[in-house]
């Protein structure tokens, strides 16, 4: 009889079950391993980042040298327009008031110390306003920005008068934003007067040192298209009667100084203005609406207002940045049909320029301001391939040449000189 056949034993050495277990145990470290390894570099890289970032927030930086052969000054106002009431204030009766940043011919040496960039309330103010990440990693140290302007000396008793130059920042900025252009015009004989309004300005400081803040409805970028068309137009006539008000307290200053300083010093019938952004939009209307206004100049502003259906008599030049990649977007294509719609009729001292690889910032001094890596990323990205310090060179040479032909009777060949020193440069009407 064949005996009944045994099954197989299967010894513990074939069962697979524990050694697959300790492949996937190990396995399993290994991932945990390199997820640790890989976390530890990121934070030591971004450790790495924000260490860049403060040791640049607090290294100091000079301001362009200004290219005229004037020292600089400096001085401040505050002037209450006691006329009118400010429609924004969030309660009825204020009156308007604007704190004025004026720059002029000085009679100080250049080797004199020079005034702070923006003064420390103001400093403070904007630093709460920005939070940690954008005012100590992003921005620079405003106090440690360097400036060739001093503080209150006497005007430069070269000449007996200087033109003078209304200054306007865009939307809520700062008018020391725009110190490099106007140390620059004031370099080269000019009276540059800027300034900045309460509940308009991103944030301000009073004569008393109390802030306002700029209210998130008062900002057209928070707005829907229709409501913020609305706020421009809103906007718009408040800072050109901020303008007529600004140019109204310098023919008393002119007459009357009570210091004495300014007492006949200020040519106001040589009288122009420029500004950036939402600031060129109000050199234009306000050249349109006040016949004071000799010359002016927009730069990188979209038109808007009774300017746009009527255009102007005066000379005018428009600075604007590449805006090549933006064809498609119907926004742009009619803020070139208005820009046509003024220039059309302007008459022939007139002038249109472009600067090929500016970005909107490239005519301000926040392209020094802000962390030059953050800058460097952005140009990595085309998002303006323009070098600061170049931009702000090709703007200031532009606005003080037109200003010297329109203001100072100059020889226009001066500005075909330009065009040629600059080759980012193209002249004419622009055909993106």
């Amino acid at each position: 009889m064949t005996p009944m056949s045994q099954p197989p034993t299967i010894s513990a050495s074939s069962n697979p079950g524990p050694g697959f277990s300790g492949f996937a145990k190990r396995l399993f470290q290994r991932i945990l391993r390199t997820i640790a390894l890989l976390a530890l570099l990121a934070v030591l890289g971004l450790a790495a980042l924000f260490a860049f970032l403060w040791h640049e927030h607090n290294t100091s930086i000079e301001l362009p040298k200004p290219t005229g052969h004037f020292a600089v000054g400096r001085t401040t106002f505050y002037w209450i327009n006691v006329a009118l009431t400010d429609e924004l204030a969030p309660v009825p009766g204020v009156k308007r008031e604007v704190k004025v940043w004026m720059w002029y011919p000085s009679a100080v040496p250049t080797s004199a110390k020079p005034a702070e960039y923006l003064p420390v309330p103001w400093r403070s103010a904007l630093g709460q306003r920005s939070g940690i990440l954008m005012n100590e990693f992003l921005t620079r140290d405003l106090s440690l920005i360097q400036s060739h302007s001093t503080s209150d000396p006497e005007v430069s008793p070269e000449q007996p008068s200087y033109p003078v130059v209304i200054l306007r920042a865009g939307g809520g900025a700062f008018t020391t934003d725009f110190t490099t252009l106007a140390e620059d015009l004031a370099s080269h004989g000019y009276i540059v007067v800027g300034f900045d309004a309460p509940y308009r300005t991103i944030v301000y400081v009073g004569s008393d040192n109390t802030v306002v803040n700029r209210p998130p409805a008062n900002n057209p970028e928070n707005l829907e298209a229709s409501q913020a068309d609305r706020l421009i137009n809103k906007l718009l006539l408040l800072w050109t009667s901020d303008t007529s008000f600004v140019v109204d307290q310098l023919e008393r200053l002119n007459a009357a100084d009570p210091s004495g300083k300014f007492t006949g010093r200020l040519d106001l019938q040589r009288l122009g203005m420029f500004g950036h952004s939402f600031g060129g939009a109000t050199s234009l209307q306000f050249c349109h609406d006040d016949s004071r206004c000799k010359v002016g100049i927009d730069i990188d502003g979209a038109p808007y207002g009774s300017v746009v259906q009527d255009s102007l008599k005066q000379p005018f030049l428009f600075i604007v940045s590449d805006h090549s990649g933006e064809l498609a977007d119907p926004a742009t294509t009619q803020i070139l049909a208005n820009f046509h719609s003024i220039y059309d009729r302007l008459p022939n001292s007139r002038l249109f320029i472009t600067i090929r690889g500016a970005n909107h910032f490239s005519f301000s001094d926040q392209m020094l301001q802000k962390s030059q890596l953050l800058i460097g990323l952005l140009r990595t990205l085309r998002f303006g391939r323009l070098e600061g310090r170049r931009g702000l060179a090709i703007t200031t040479d532009y606005v003080h040449t037109f200003f010297d032909v329109h203001l100072k009777d100059a020889h226009a060949a001066l500005l075909d000189r330009l065009s040629q020193l600059y080759p980012e440069v193209q002249s004419g009407f622009p055909k993106w």
